[in-house]
């Protein structure tokens, strides 16, 4: 199953992201669940992330999620899980 996270930063938390960013990319490794994975910009600054899980089960995708360390640091102001099916790529 395909989920779209779609994660957006606290305001003034690009430090938080770039002090967590190494840990983040080291989980996204290890779990070998991402598909597609990126930082959501504006302009040239990081704001968000949107990462393609590809999960057994939304619940997969929410402890996925949880345990991510760029949640555990608090980084986000909102995450959504959105279940996603791939059509062109």
């Amino acid at each position: 199953m395909l989920i779209a996270l779609i994660a957006r930063d606290k305001e003034g938390a690009l430090q938080t992201r770039l002090d967590n960013r190494a840990t983040h990319l080291a989980y996204i490794e290890e779990t070998g669940v991402v598909s597609q994975a990126g930082p959501l910009l504006d302009g040239d600054q990081m704001i968000g992330s949107l990462v393609i899980l590809d999960v057994e089960d939304m619940a997969a995708a929410q402890r996925w999620a949880d345990n991510d360390p760029y949640a555990k640091a608090g980084l986000f102001q909102s995450v959504e899980l959105i279940p996603w099916k791939k059509v062109i790529g």
